[in-house]
């Protein structure tokens, strides 16, 4: 499939909006002259139990090229999150606003030769307090130290083989890392010359950096995300012909094969004018599964069951809770934004 990733976000704009005929449309009050544009659609009455659509949404940071891979910061009361074409991470805060953080964030462009995007993506604060960067550029997972900036790269290959470009990642509580792996850093995305591995995967990274392959069989992996108690895997798969979420049943933290994945969510009744596909995720502590992509955040129950979405009016990367925990950051093509929730997000804030 020879598209660019933007052009795949973008492509679902053609797609009909069918089955998503919302109960409730409501556009929240933006926090200054700067509208952030959202608007709250209500497919479920439930809707309203988890978002707080009485609060003004608010426009944070603006003027990116493509916002992704937010993280909220605890201990220093940051958000950070990356500009991938432009090779940028960012930050922004209460009392700083925002800045760039790392420049580049991936690896110096003339370093990396035949590779469409340099640039980190995904981003997450470890349990052991470092910054664990999916970078582009380097191909690789890697971790980074707060104090000295140092970066150690965790992994960059399986079985002799380099990855495409680590995409997007997430911690279980032991340490386990699980990360996805499309091509979207590659020119020629799936053609590209450079590209080594067979498949477009997903990976478990273990403590000991031993790192297996456990998922091969989705075209475009993208987000991931797990459930509140450890138990399911949800991926996103960002592909025009099948926009849709898998959930992976997990024992002992390895893919239960016994009765295979679950397509847990179709995206496609749920595509927008404005354009996005299924991309990054966010978990509340109750088990809603908040998901980045056609035209906003849609906000989907446990069972699978959309109560509604966020509309942002533009393709929208990624999304993360914190603050005090109520707060949903969202990245929103050129721009980060933020709505109140009446659900936490996992984690202490």
């Amino acid at each position: 499939m020879d598209l660019s990733r933007r052009t795949l976000m973008a492509g679902s704009a053609a797609l009909a909006a069918c089955g998503c005929t919302s109960a409730g449309r409501i556009a929240a009050q933006p926090s200054s002259d700067l509208t952030p544009e959202i608007e709250f659609e209500s497919f479920d009455t439930r809707f309203a139990e988890c978002i707080d659509m009485e609060q003004s949404g608010r426009l944070l940071s603006t003027g990116h090229w493509w916002a992704e891979g937010p993280t909220w910061d605890r201990k220093r009361q940051r958000l950070y999150f990356t500009d991938v074409p432009r090779n940028r991470a960012y930050f922004w805060s209460a009392k700083e606003g925002d800045g760039i953080f790392l420049s580049p964030s991936g690896v110096d462009p003339k370093l990396a030769g035949g590779m469409r995007e340099s640039g980190a993506n995904g981003l997450l604060i470890g349990h052991s307090g470092e910054l664990l960067i999916c970078n582009h550029g380097s191909r690789a997972v890697e971790s980074r130290d707060f104090e000295t900036g140092d970066r150690t790269v965790l992994v960059d290959r399986y079985q002799g083989k380099k990855f495409n470009s680590p995409n997007d990642l997430i911690e279980a509580s032991d340490g386990t890392i699980y990360f996805t792996d499309p091509p979207y850093g590659l020119e020629g995305l799936n053609e590209s010359p450079l590209k080594e591995m067979d498949r477009n995967g997903v990976y478990q990274l273990q403590r000991d950096r031993a790192v297996t392959r456990i998922i091969d069989d989705m075209t475009f992996p993208n987000g991931v995300a797990l459930s509140p108690d450890g138990s399911a895997l949800y991926v996103s798969q960002s592909d025009p012909d099948a926009p849709l979420i898998q959930r992976f049943l997990l024992r002992d933290g390895a893919i239960e094969t016994s009765d295979g994945p679950e397509v847990w969510f179709d995206a496609k009744p749920y595509m927008h004018e404005a354009g996005g596909l299924p991309d990054g995720l966010a978990i509340s502590a109750e088990g809603l599964v908040f998901l980045g992509g056609p035209g906003g955040v849609l906000v989907i129950t446990a069972e699978g069951k959309c109560l509604g979405r966020i509309g942002t009016g533009r393709a929208t990367a990624n999304c993360a809770f914190g603050e005090d925990g109520r707060t949903l950051f969202i990245t929103a093509k050129d721009r980060l934004v933020s709505v109140r929730t009446k659900v936490a997000g996992l984690g202490h804030f």
